[in-house]
């Protein structure tokens, strides 16, 4: 059985579409439980809940998208469980492609491919277009040479055997059971069919909000003393420079990813102050982005 969880806060006016894109492809064994807080959401998770036999609501006590989570995979009764957000929508075949590698063993996790849904006109949109598209050239590459990789949290599925509570104050969720699932000595494989449409932030406070809460998490213990290892400020300055540098099309685009490099650095700085340093609370550390709904 597969069972999709969708976690949502504060997500009225997106949520339907991340259900509805699941419910156009998904197989008759599984089910698709929506775990959120909020009356707003909950009203609207509630509607598809009484037209799809499918769909199930779970209310989770607010704390965090950690809890939620946990929340959700006590409800959840597949065998596979697929990770996903209330503000992302799967495209068409996603579902199938990333189900597909789970027929060798061996496979413990597999990771979709984020599309940036942002334009390429913007600076924001262009980072976000160049960051997803090295992820993608990344872990592409890990993949071919079976080396280990981190999956993407907006869309992402497990082995509900090898799956472990995740920590109430984890920043990267995603990368906490990554590594852990590595670390059970299983491969994490890559579907880059399994293709999810992401609105980015579109103010760089935004940007920063969202970009030190996920990459603050490989500076958690959880992550940072793993054996194995795919992110952290120095793999993004040895393995990402080339590729960002060969990303630009023109003049323009060259120079915002000047300014992303040191977007960059002003981002590892935050994670090493605020992270490291001066251990700020989950609570602190994991604000809401308004850009991305």
């Amino acid at each position: 059985m597969i069972s999709i969880l969708i976690t949502a806060y504060r997500e009225p006016t997106t949520v339907g579409k991340a259900i509805e894109a699941f419910l156009a492809q998904l197989p008759e064994d599984a089910e698709l439980v929506v775990v959120a807080p909020d009356p707003e959401t909950t009203a609207v998770v509630e509607e598809y809940a009484r037209r799809y036999a499918v769909v199930r609501h779970v209310l989770d006590p607010q704390r965090g998208k950690p809890t939620a989570l946990n929340f959700g995979l006590q409800a959840a009764r597949g065998e596979i469980i697929v990770f996903s957000d209330g503000d992302v929508v799967v495209e068409p075949g996603a579902l199938e492609a990333l189900l597909r590698p789970f027929a060798d063993p061996q496979v413990g996790a597999v990771s979709g491919r984020p599309i940036s849904a942002s334009p390429r006109e913007t600076v924001l949109g262009y980072w976000s277009q160049l960051l997803t598209d090295s992820a993608h050239a990344v872990r592409a590459a890990r993949a071919a040479a079976g080396g280990f990789l981190v999956c993407s949290g907006y869309l992402f599925a497990v082995r509900r055997a090898v799956l472990t509570p995740v920590p109430a104050d984890a920043l990267s969720e995603d990368a906490v059971i990554s590594h852990r699932i590595a670390e059970q000595g299983y491969r994490i494989g890559y579907a880059p069919e399994a293709r999810v449409r992401v609105k980015y932030p579109t103010t760089y406070r935004d940007w920063l909000r969202q970009k030190v809460r996920s990459a603050g998490g490989y500076a958690q213990d959880y992550v940072r003393r793993s054996p194995v290892q795919m992110r952290s400020a120095w793999l993004e300055i040895r393995y990402g420079t080339a590729l960002a540098l060969r990303y630009p099309r023109n003049a323009r685009e060259a120079l915002w990813t000047l300014l992303l490099f040191l977007a960059r650095l002003h981002l590892w700085l935050l994670v090493l102050l605020n992270v490291r340093i001066r251990k700020m609370q989950f609570t602190e550390l994991w604000q809401r982005v308004e850009t991305t709904k």
